[in-house]
């Protein structure tokens, strides 16, 4: 697929999405939305892409839905951009939230999603974010829950992953005043996870995908992400501790946990063989779940 939205790059094991809607500030339409559910798609059959970066092109990273429909743009007898499209519904019809789609497709992920805030990270532009595992920002980057003031509600499922990432009283003071924030402020909700100057940020970012891509299992990561996020909604431990016992069952037997230690014992640089497509064990759980 060639995208006219997005764009897409591998590199050292690194993929890239950069939304490239730098005229509108990146602002999200149903094009994009179609593009980055694909990229997400390539990240997970690709065996060499080990991390994902995501980045905005020019000064913001995506400023919200792009409103240039007016009052209409999130009716969905006059306007489908927002939604997912035609046989995409829930059970009593309703057209799924078009952010929500891109979310949970994020959130499926099996390899490890970093963002980069280059800019203003607005309305969706926030939310979609959410299910990502790292987020770090540009000094410059702005972020801002602002359905409140557009009569609208909170979507992308961000009403589960925001107030589990931030809790309920810092997601709540967001939501309920939709004002725009700094990245100071970001970090200080627990939002980002650190904040550096602008020509610091993707250099921070590949960082850390390299040392994901350079000396981990991708298997092994894969099932600690999904063991991580499938976590957060058990109601007791003991669900923790049931989906680790047949996930170190599983790998304990396995060619990557017997490289693992002897790359350890021999004191050299792992070479783990199994591949995400192919040997990801059954016992992975599958989240999230419908």
């Amino acid at each position: 697929m060639s995208y006219t939205e997005i764009e897409y790059a591998v590199r050292d094991g690194i993929a890239t999405i950069t939304l490239n809607r730098p005229q509108r500030m990146n602002a999200y339409t149903w094009v994009m939305r179609g593009e980055m559910l694909d990229a997400f798609e390539r990240v997970d059959a690709d065996d060499d892409v080990r991390a994902v970066v995501v980045t905005g092109a020019g000064r913001a990273f995506c400023a919200g839905a792009d409103l240039e429909g007016g009052g209409d743009t999130f009716n969905k007898d006059k306007s489908q951009d927002m939604f997912a499209g035609e046989g995409d519904v829930l059970e009593d019809g309703t057209p799924r939230d078009g952010g929500g789609t891109v979310a949970l497709r994020i959130a499926r992920c099996l390899k490890p999603v970093i963002g980069a805030f280059n800019g203003a990270a607005v309305g969706v532009g926030a939310t979609v974010t959410l299910p990502m595992d790292i987020r770090i920002a540009s000094e410059k980057a702005r972020f801002g829950f602002v359905f409140a003031r557009r009569g609208i509600v909170t979507e992308a499922a961000s009403s589960w992953f925001l107030p589990r990432i931030v809790g309920i009283s810092q997601a709540m003071e967001w939501a309920a005043t939709g004002r725009v924030f700094d990245a100071a402020e970001a970090l200080r909700g627990g939002l980002v996870s650190r904040v550096v100057a602008p020509g610091e940020l993707l250099p921070a970012a590949y960082a850390i995908g390299r040392e994901i891509a350079d000396n981990t299992s991708a298997v092994s990561v894969a099932a600690i992400r999904r063991l991580m996020w499938s976590g957060l909604s058990s109601t007791t431990p003991w669900d923790a501790h049931a989906a680790d016992s047949r996930l170190m069952a599983a790998f304990g037997a396995a060619p990557d946990a017997a490289e693992g230690i002897a790359s350890f014992l021999e004191k050299r640089a792992a070479a783990f063989p199994m591949k995400v497509s192919s040997d990801l064990p059954e016992q992975v759980p599958d989240w999230p779940l419908r």
